[in-house]
């Protein structure tokens, strides 16, 4: 079993091992997900990794650097190579993932949809991550515009309610929500969800 988090990367030192399209694609999830410090280490870097704009090192990767970072991951054809980055990791409890190696990951790198400050993460615990692709690209139909609308009225609903002292916890949120908000939203009836939120305190 996982235990899911969202991890807070802004600030805090990433490393990708491997330059190739898998490493290119940890490298995007990583920016999407807050990274600023994304070190890649590779003797060969792919073209699109240079143009994220993180720091690119063309060599081999040395013994123990694992340790330097705070997150891991590899993305190498090169099971010895994956092996010493995950050993190097573990030993300084730094979490490492291994791309399509389950055996070598602390942690699983979930299938992710984005809708502004909503994220919802799919994973198979490494078991079929085409699975994962799948379900997000269903999710990614279903999640609209109008999730984002609804959570910016929530959020700003929550904030108006904490800036005047009154708790947010306890109240009746889900009843809200199932009160048809979103269907609102949908139908450009934005200020009357807005309205009706309003009674929520």
């Amino acid at each position: 079993m996982t235990y899911p988090v969202a991890l807070l990367l802004q600030g805090r030192k990433v490393l990708v091992v491997g330059g190739g399209n898998v490493a290119a694609q940890k490298v995007r999830g990583l920016l999407a997900g807050g990274a600023d410090d994304v070190t890649v280490v590779a003797p060969e870097v792919d073209q699109s990794i240079e143009a994220a704009g993180v720091k690119v090192e063309r060599r081999p990767y040395e013994p123990g650097e694992a340790a330097a970072y705070r997150l891991v991951l590899t993305a190498t054809d090169d099971r010895a190579v994956n092996q010493q980055v995950y050993d190097d990791a573990e030993a300084a409890g730094v979490w490492c993932n291994s791309a399509d190696d389950p055996e070598r990951c602390a942690f699983h790198v979930n299938a992710v949809v984005r809708r502004g400050p909503i994220t919802v993460a799919i994973g198979t615990q490494g078991t079929t991550p085409a699975l994962a692709t799948w379900l997000r690209r269903r999710l990614e139909q279903e999640l609209g515009e109008e999730y984002v609308t609804l959570a910016q009225l929530l959020a700003e609903h929550r904030n108006a309610l904490r800036s005047e002292g009154t708790p947010t916890e306890g109240l009746p949120w889900q009843e809200v929500l199932d009160g048809g908000l979103l269907d609102l939203i949908r139908s450009g009836r934005t200020d009357e969800a807005r309205e009706r939120l309003s009674r929520c305190r």
